[in-house]
């Protein structure tokens, strides 16, 4: 018997499709039992007593951005994957327009580098695509890496990839996971221009969704789906937004079968545009939060299979960048820490079941990256779990808000539910609101 061991009782354990009441042990990394009733010997071992509570795998968020190298004074991956594991988030893929941007293997390595000696969660990074380093896409490992970023049509960090005859070689050269940023420039360029004109630079924020509008969002993510259907790519479209979009998407196949596949967020089915008046800019994302209408929409392509994973697109700023007008105000806000807790509202509000959310949450995003031995709870995988008290209450506020920027959309919102245990790899890493001084982070590895 390891003396690394944990044994987790009376849970409640949701796992591919059901929830079962048991018990589970870890030995060493991985799970090695699961069963109604498990008793040990061992005396060393951490007995975990789970009080009836949910048992899930941890989230694997495959879209944020810590913002290290480069922009370190709005978050770091030290920061923000510590922040992800109070959330149950064991698992990130990060971006890479961070500065320098991830567009060669150097800076890839380095990301990686600062990862293995600061990172409190599983890690793997994205490599960024750009107009001119193709050469360098071809070096990527796919063994290795989670896939290629592409923004299409609209980029934030100069990463735009708007030539077609590049885009098409990329599509045709790399056998990469696609993932996509779908906006069109030159329709947000024509609204902003247009509604410049009738308020200067005084734009309000709620017409946010009309500059970045459905047509922009649609027109972007058609054309990168009609040249993934031409070269036969892989292609992940990132942060749905929209109703219209989603007649893009198809639930006729498997996800392990599927070449084209989606994602939402999860600002996109908590938020709406009638939030803009009371939050402002602590809710401008690209794309946008728009319509109630495309809210009730992404929550059922979600649940009819036309939507695959949900993830978070944590992207931090200071506040003081966030209190700018409008026009200066940056996009993105920070999430991992309350993204779970906010998809269990949707469960007590009966929109989703619980199997369905660590489906998309943790399942999916397993399958779709080929993510080696996590995302679900066998016997033989990485012992990546969250315990959930789904009667537990407490409020968002300054004082509980582990970002480094030190604010979240969800301040003054009250969660019924709280993550009381993450285990990484084997090690009871958080509980009760305190972390385990030892890190257990690996690298994410990948079945290609």
């Amino acid at each position: 018997m390891n003396n690394n061991s944990i044994l987790i009782k009376n849970a409640r354990i949701v796992n591919e499709g059901s929830v079962f009441q048991g018990d589970l042990l870890i030995e060493g990394k991985k799970i090695s039992k699961i069963a109604s009733s498990i008793n040990i010997k061992n005396k060393n071992a951490t007995i975990i007593e789970a009080d009836n509570n949910f048992l899930m795998p941890g989230m694997i968020d495959d879209q944020v951005h810590f913002r290290e190298p480069g922009l370190t004074h709005k978050a770091d991956i030290a920061s923000e994957s510590k922040a992800a594991i109070a959330g149950g988030i064991t698992s990130f893929i990060e971006m890479p327009n961070t500065i320098p941007n991830a567009t060669t293997i150097d800076e890839l390595n380095n990301k990686f580098d600062i990862a293995l000696n600061t990172s409190f969660a599983n890690y793997s990074f994205m490599f960024g695509g750009t107009n001119d380093n193709l050469d360098e896409i071809l070096k990527v490992d796919s063994k290795r890496v989670a896939a290629l970023k592409l923004f299409l049509g609209s980029s934030t960090g100069n990463m735009l990839v708007d030539n077609q005859e590049v885009l098409e070689k990329i599509f045709l050269n790399t056998d990469l996971l696609i993932a996509v940023h779908c906006e069109d420039e030159q329709t947000i360029r024509n609204n902003t221009k247009k509604l410049k004109q009738d308020y200067g630079d005084d734009i309000p924020i709620k017409m946010h969704p009309i500059i970045r509008s459905e047509e922009s969002c649609y027109l972007s993510s058609s054309r990168a789906i009609e040249l993934a259907k031409k070269t036969g790519a892989r292609l992940h479209v990132f942060h749905l937004s929209t109703a219209k979009e989603i007649s893009l998407f198809s639930n006729k196949k498997n996800l392990k079968d599927k070449r084209i596949t989606s994602e939402v967020c999860v600002h996109h089915l908590w938020f709406s545009d009638q939030d803009y008046d009371k939050k402002g800019t602590l809710i401008k994302w690209n794309p946008a939060v728009k319509k109630p209408s495309d809210r009730d929409a992404l929550w059922d392509a979600l649940l009819n299979d036309k939507i695959d994973v949900i993830a978070t697109d944590h992207a931090p700023h200071t506040l003081e960048e966030k209190s700018n007008p409008y026009t200066k105000a940056p996009s993105g806000g920070p999430l991992v820490q309350h993204a779970v807790v906010a998809l269990m509202e949707a469960y007590h509000e009966e929109k989703i079941s619980l199997e369905k959310l660590v489906e998309k949450m943790a399942h999916n995003p397993a399958i779709l990256f080929q993510i080696k031995k996590r995302g679900f709870i066998r016997e033989g995988y990485y012992a990546d779990l969250i315990l959930v008290d789904p009667n537990s209450p407490w409020t968002v506020n300054r004082n509980n808000i582990l970002y480094k920027c030190g604010w979240s959309p969800f301040e003054g919102t009250t969660f019924k539910s709280r993550i009381t245990h993450t285990i990484l790899n084997g090690s009871l890493v958080y509980h009760n609101n305190k972390f385990n001084s030892a890190r257990s982070a690996m690298r994410l590895t990948f079945n290609r």
